[in-house]
This record gives structure tokens, sequence and C-alpha cells, in this order.
């Protein structure tokens, strides 16, 4: 187990050691993380196809998500209405960033996005799966495999390269506290959820410690324990992201450490534009500290999870 996680982690280390000073190679890296996103989801929807009594399993799936979902985010709402309480961070809508993103619906729709690569996948799957059976199922698992090693070094390179330095990292004492507290909350729930979902200690851990970056942890997920739980995996994250985007504009004014702690990692990205508009310039830095070491803890600690 522990050579297989090393494997995967090599990527990821290699990737973080180089360092890229040219913007058009900093663009061609960020335009490959999406495309090898795209086709790895697609590749899961394929090997979702090739799962017996498919309906059976998609309904269990939908409902497993949700079930982690609702418990990871309990656990997450009430520890970071804890922190809020005891933090004192200001915001200020009127200082807005000019030109951030209104529309939810717009914002939304990259997450939606990925779901449709998914369906597509399972449409194809199905499709010519009657064709050329369990080649094209097993061709898809080691295809996502080489593509997975591929996404983990662009996604190390990436935050190597992100114009985030250690030091502001760690003198960001608003970043480090909401991150620990989302971290912490997700795992205790991802435990919780663990027995109701038929799941070892460690899987529940492991399908809680996304921290709302769907897109990787469902990748991670399928790549160990198969594309049911990584399906699972993926809709858990991208249903708190969903809700991160209805939730951020209700609370941000009362409760910015929970508004910005509930959109996990994708707070440096994703939801950043919906935390700017609605909180102000006073809350972006956290929000990126915050989304930043939850996306640099997230992949290893899934893999370490996994190897327990």
């Amino acid at each position: 187990m522990l050579s297989g996680l090393l494997i995967v982690l090599l990527p990821l280390v290699l990737g973080y050691l180089v360092r890229v000073r040219h913007p058009t190679l900093m663009a061609g890296i960020n335009r490959g993380v999406n495309v090898s996103i795209y086709v790895i989801l697609l590749l899961m929807g394929i090997s979702l196809a090739g799962l017996d009594d498919l309906g059976g399993k998609l309904t269990q799936l939908g409902g497993q998500s949700l079930l982690l979902c609702v418990v990871i985010s309990a656990c997450n709402l009430a520890a970071l209405a804890w922190l809020s309480r005891r933090l004192r961070l200001e915001v200020d809508a009127s200082r807005a960033v000019a030109g951030a993103p209104t529309s939810k619906l717009a914002a939304m729709a990259g997450s939606l996005s990925l779901i449709g690569v998914v369906l597509a996948g399972v449409i194809f799957g199905l499709v010519a799966g009657g064709a050329l059976g369990e080649p094209l199922f097993a061709w898809a698992e080691t295809l996502s495999e080489w593509v997975l090693y591929a996404l983990l070094a662009l996604i190390g390179c990436q935050l190597r390269n992100s114009g985030m330095p250690l030091r502001q990292i760690l003198l960001n004492r608003f970043g480090l506290a909401i991150a620990s507290v989302l971290a912490a909350s997700s795992l205790i729930g991802g435990l919780l959820a663990a027995p109701l979902l038929d799941l070892r200690w460690n899987e529940g851990l492991a399908m809680a410690a996304g921290f709302g970056w769907y897109s990787l942890s469902g990748i991670l997920i399928g790549d160990q324990l198969g594309p049911l739980l990584g399906g699972i995996a993926f809709l858990n994250d991208l249903f708190r992201e969903l809700l991160a985007f209805v939730l951020i504009p209700l609370v941000i004014q009362r409760h910015a450490a929970l508004a910005i702690g509930y959109g996990g990692a994708t707070s440096m990205d994703f939801t950043l534009p919906v935390i700017q508009q609605h909180g102000g310039v006073a809350c972006v830095p956290v929000a990126v500290v915050s989304g930043f070491i939850l996306s640099l803890l997230s992949p290893p600690l899934i893999l370490f999870l996994l190897t327990l």
C-alpha cells in the first residue's frame, strides 16, 4: 500500500519542484489541468457504465453522496459557527472587488458541466460497451491512471507557482484558523458517516478529505476504491460547492469565517468571486490562504488515509 501511495504522490512532489517563470507556459499548465480533469471524469463515467445493475448503483450513489454531504456539512457548520463567534473578521461589502461576477448561475455553470461530462461518459460506455465489452472498461481504467499521474504533476506545479509564499500563509492567522477548523470538522463528519455508509473508518475519512475539491477527490477515491465510491466523493464535494454559492451571500456579513470556510478548497478559486462580491476585499486574502492550505493538504491526506 505504501508503494502505491509513493507512486501516486511522486508526480505531485515532482510537479511542486518545478518553478515556472513564463506566463505562457503557466497558462498551458492551467489548461492542461482542466483538460485532464474532464478526461478523467469522462473515463469515470465510462467505468460507471460497466457496473452491474447500473440503475441501482446510480440510485445508491446519489443517496449515499447526499447522506455524506449532510453529515459532513452539519459538522462543518457547527464548528465554523463556533469559530465565527471567536474570530473578529470584519467584512465590508461596500469595498467589493470590481468586476466580480454577480450571477450565481454563471458561477455554478462550470461545476454543473462536470456532471455533464460524467453523464456523457456513462452514455458512451453504455453504447460502446455493447460492441467492445470488457476491454473498453479495462482500457478506461488504465488510461485514467496515467492521466491521473499527469494531473497530479500539473497540480503540484500549480501549487508551487500560485504566487502564495509560505510566509504569507503562516502569517494569516484567520486563513490558518478557518482551514484548520474546516479540515478537522470534515474529518469528524467522515468518521461519523463511515458506519452509515458501510465504509471502513479510514475510507470515511478519505471521502471527507476532499474539502470541496470535487474534481480531484472523486478521481483519487475512484482510482483507489472504484468508480462508485469515486462518484460518491465527487458528488459530495460538488454538493458542498453548490450549497456554498447559496450560503455565502446569506451569512458572510454576520459569520464571515463560516461563509469562507464552508467553501473549503474552492474558496481560492470557484467561490472566491462570490466571497469578493458579498464580503469585500478584506475577505479575499483570508479566503485565498484558507483555500490554498486545504488544496495543499487534500491530495496527500486522501492518499495517506487510503493506505491505512
